[in-house]
Order: C-alpha cells, then sequence, then structure tokens
C-alpha cells in the first residue's frame, strides 16, 4: 500500500503566502503542514511509500524538503508538469496522471495536503481493509447552509455509501464529505473509465460519486477535528491555535 498526497495546486485563493510557495510547505504550528500528515501516516501498517504529486512551479521546493525529512519510509516527488492555475489538471486526473507513471496497482490511501487534522488516518485503513471496499471519509455538520455547499452522503446501517449529493438545496443527511479516501487497488483501472465516463477533475469525491455507481464503496466518520488550510485567514487562525496548544502543552 503506499499514500498519495495532492500538493499539485496553485493555492491562488491564499496569495500573497502562497504566491511563490507551495502551501502544503506552510507551517502551523512550528511544523509542516505535509509534515503533520506524513508523521501520522508513516507509522500505518502496511505502507511502504509515500507519494506526493506537485506541479512543475513547486516540485524543486519539495525535493528541497524531501533532503531534511528523516521518515521511516521513502517518499517519491512527481511532477505533473503543470505551470499555471489556469493548466492544471484536477485531483481526479493528478491521481490518475500517478496510477500511470508508477503503474500502480495496490491499495492507495490519498490526502488532500491541506489539511490539518488531530486524530490518526489508521483507524480509516483499518476500516477499509475490513469492509474490502474503497472508502471515503465524512463528518457530521449540522449547518443546512454549510452542507448546501457540499457533497452530502447517504449511507445504510453498515456506511455503506448508497449515494452522493453535489451542494444539495435540501440535504438528505448531515455527513459532509471530506478530502481523504481509501481506493483499494483494484478500483484503481476503473479511474480510467471514470475520467473517460466525465468524472468531474476537481475532487477526488467526484471519483467516489462515480465508483460508487459502478460498485460498492464505504464511508468512514472522522473521529475528531479537521481544518481545511483554504485561505490565507483559515491559515492564519489554524496557525493560532496550533501556536496556543503548542505553548500550554497540550499539542506539539
Amino acid at each position: 500500500m503506499k499514500s498519495l498526497l495532492l500538493a499539485a495546486g496553485f493555492a491562488t485563493r491564499m496569495y500573497p503566502p502562497t504566491k511563490n510557495f507551495p502551501k502544503p510547505l506552510l507551517e502551523i504550528g512550528g511544523k509542516t503542514i505535509i509534515d503533520r500528515l506524513l508523521a501520522d501516516i508513516d507509522t500505518i501498517e502496511g505502507i511502504d511509500e509515500h507519494l506526493i504529486v506537485t506541479n512543475d512551479i513547486f516540485y524543486t521546493y519539495f525535493k528541497a524538503w524531501q533532503l531534511r525529512t528523516h521518515y521511516k519510509h521513502p517518499i517519491t516527488i512527481i511532477n505533473d508538469g503543470t505551470i499555471c492555475n489556469e493548466c492544471r489538471k484536477g485531483a481526479v486526473c493528478d491521481i490518475l496522471y500517478v496510477v500511470e507513471k508508477l503503474s500502480l496497482k495496490e491499495d492507495l490511501l490519498v490526502l488532500a495536503g491541506d489539511q490539518v487534522i488531530d486524530f490518526s488516518l489508521k483507524e480509516l485503513v483499518a476500516f477499509a481493509k475490513a469492509k474490502g471496499t474503497t472508502c471515503v471519509t465524512c463528518q457530521r455538520e449540522t449547518s443546512v447552509e454549510l452542507l448546501q455547499k457540499l457533497v452530502v452522503l447517504v449511507v445504510d446501517e453498515s456506511f455503506k455509501v448508497v449515494a452522493l449529493f453535489d451542494k444539495p438545496e435540501v440535504p438528505p443527511t448531515q455527513w459532509a464529505v471530506t478530502p481523504f479516501c481509501f481506493f483499494k487497488g483494484s478500483d484503481l483501472e476503473l479511474i480510467y473509465k471514470a475520467v473517460a465516463g466525465g468524472c468531474g477533475f476537481d475532487e477526488p469525491v467526484h471519483l467516489v460519486g462515480w465508483l460508487t455507481n459502478h460498485g460498492h464503496v464505504h464511508a468512514w466518520p472522522l473521529p475528531g477535528k479537521r481544518h481545511r488550510i483554504n485561505d490565507a485567514a483559515s491559515y492564519e487562525v489554524v496557525n493560532q491555535i496550533y501556536n496556543d496548544n503548542k505553548k500550554s502543552g497540550q499539542l506539539l
């Protein structure tokens, strides 16, 4: 099994901090976003390599960062060749690009590179292995206004995904999709069919939606807090939270 961190975006909504610097390498409480994710997933049993896909502009930044890392498993940085926000591939096509380039056929844990979490993804992998299917993550959201801007899941009693609704006017549940996915190795070849069939390119959840209609997908509820760093304001807020917690000894 391999992990894949998606870091090929240009983070235009975060300018100026990310105008010439990759968002996943920004620090939160003294550690980069990507190091916080890797510190957890590097300990997951079964993972033997970490893959990071980025763009041509930020590739050298990640290579320089790689020289400073000391993780248990090797890290491979993949350049998707894009040079601007307007020509970006999108997350789904970046996953497909990596699968093709490395001829991947094994299980793949996919993470958005702009997330900060206070829990481990070990249980996601254990859950997916037990179910024997591709899995998406979700969290309960009580705000109808926010749910109307997200992808919402309908699940059965075993948390098998029954349907997904993108930005529903009337949300059918309070389960909102979050950007961590476990793709079963045998499902990777279906990405070709998904893209050819008109699957959306921007978010992995579009791929999960296609797989839901062509097989079995389960959902794993997040057991803790998740922060998405999507603009300068959210970055400042989350960084302050982690800096304060670090000073008080609550969080390293």
